[in-house]
Parts: structure tokens; C-alpha cells; sequence
């Protein structure tokens, strides 16, 4: 399907890698053939109508990257201006996918050290953004992950799955992505976002109504 209402599209990798079994650094090459590690979630969101305009479920290399974008660029058909993470693999994925002529920008996020008496897993305090400018001529107060960030603490909070230092963590990739193809299609056409006041796919124009969840359901049977 492509989607031809897209004005901006910001696009950064999950940043919750799930374990398959073990933490990747603790991972035998044995194992990690057999697909053992971590595995990321990489999205891509309309800052307009916050449409999820295609996710991935893999790795976080440039041929995941390269794969993740290309499928973005087969959903969209005019140009757009896009935002990611300092993510290295980017660079080569978004320009092997539209071209060089196009409005791209990475933010990178500049974190302060840990304050003393913080928590193990206390999130770093972010000090600063650093902006640059990778191709085209990028509007600068449309440069921003933050859209995309917020739709992945909502994917976080409601996708068991991704609770951290439990035993509700995938350990079976398949079913992860299985979770998170159900979580991305319930954002688009079930959940109401609060500022749209309707959903993403109806302010994309590509729904009439909220689907119930009956809907989403019928699908599987279809």
C-alpha cells in the first residue's frame, strides 16, 4: 500500500532490545546462530498524522537498516523530509533507499553523566541535542524524534514483552514479532490518539471508522 498523504517522516531504531536466552555480549557464537541475542524493533512514523508507516523486527546492522528503509521508501510517494538517531547505519540505508536527493537529518541525543546516588537503571539526563544536516535542505523545526519516541514508551507500556528484569521477555523471536505486528496494527486503526482525537490510519485517510477490536480479530480468519 502506499501512502501519499506523508509530509514528514521521522524514523529511529527501538532502543529495547529483547534477549533471546542470554544478553548478546553473553552469547556463544553457537548460540547466536541459532538465534539467540538481541533483537530490535525499528519504526517509522509519520510526524503529520503519527501513522506507523512501517516497522521491522531484527537486527541492528546496516543490512536490517538497509532492508527497514527501503521498505519505508516502497510506502511513500512524494518527498518527504526524514530524522533519525545518530545510528551509523542509517546513512548508507536512507541514501541506498531514496536517493541522495532528499531532506535528511540526524539528531543525537547528548546524555550527562549519572548522578551519584542514581538508580541502576535510572535513565540518563539529556543534556543537549547535536543536529546535522546529511543531505537536501532539512526545515530545522521539523528535525525531531520525539513522536517517534513517545510511540515507543506506549509500545513499551503495552506490550508485556518488553518489561525489562522479568519473565514476561519474548524468548521466541517469532512470537515477539507476532506481538508487535498486533501492537502496530491496533496503533493504527483501534487506538484513538488523544491530539488527532481520532486514529492515525483515519487522519492518514486510509480508514472511514475505529476499528474494534472484532475488526482486528476478523482479520486472522480472512
Amino acid at each position: 500500500m502506499i501512502y501519499s498523504s506523508v509530509l514528514g517522516v521521522e524514523r529511529v531504531s527501538a532502543r529495547f532490545p529483547q534477549r533471546r536466552g542470554s544478553k548478546a555480549k553473553n552469547t556463544t557464537p553457537e548460540k547466536k546462530a541459532e538465534g539467540w541475542g538481541d533483537t530490535w524493533t525499528w519504526t517509522a512514523l509519520d510526524a503529520d498524522t503519527k501513522l506507523c508507516i512501517s516497522y521491522l523486527v531484527g537486527g541492528r546492522d546496516l543490512g536490517w537498516a538497509t532492508e527497514f528503509m527501503q521498505d519505508c521508501a516502497s510506502r511513500i510517494t512524494n518527498r518527504v523530509q526524514i530524522t533519525t538517531d545518530g545510528h551509523r547505519a542509517y546513512l548508507e540505508a536512507v541514501e541506498n533507499a531514496f536517493g541522495a536527493d532528499i531532506d535528511y537529518a540526524q539528531l543525537q541525543k547528548i546524555y550527562g553523566a549519572s548522578m551519584e546516588n542514581e538508580a541502576r537503571y535510572s535513565p540518563a539526563r539529556c543534556i543537549g541535542c547535536d543536529m546535522k544536516v546529511v543531505s537536501g535542505n532539512p526545515d530545522p523545526k521539523h528535525v525531531s524524534t520525539s513522536y517517534v519516541e513517545r510511540q515507543n514508551l506506549s509500545m513499551r507500556m503495552s506490550i508485556r514483552r518488553f518489561t525489562r528484569l522479568t519473565n514476561a521477555f519474548s524468548k521466541k523471536v517469532e512470537n515477539h514479532a507476532a506481538a508487535v505486528a498486533l501492537w502496530f496494527m491496533y496503533y493504527n486503526f483501534c487506538r484513538v490518539h488523544q491530539t488527532l482525537r481520532v486514529t492515525p490510519a483515519m487522519e492518514a485517510r486510509i480508514s472511514t471508522h475505529v476499528w474494534t477490536i472484532e475488526e482486528l480479530v476478523s482479520l486472522l480468519a480472512a
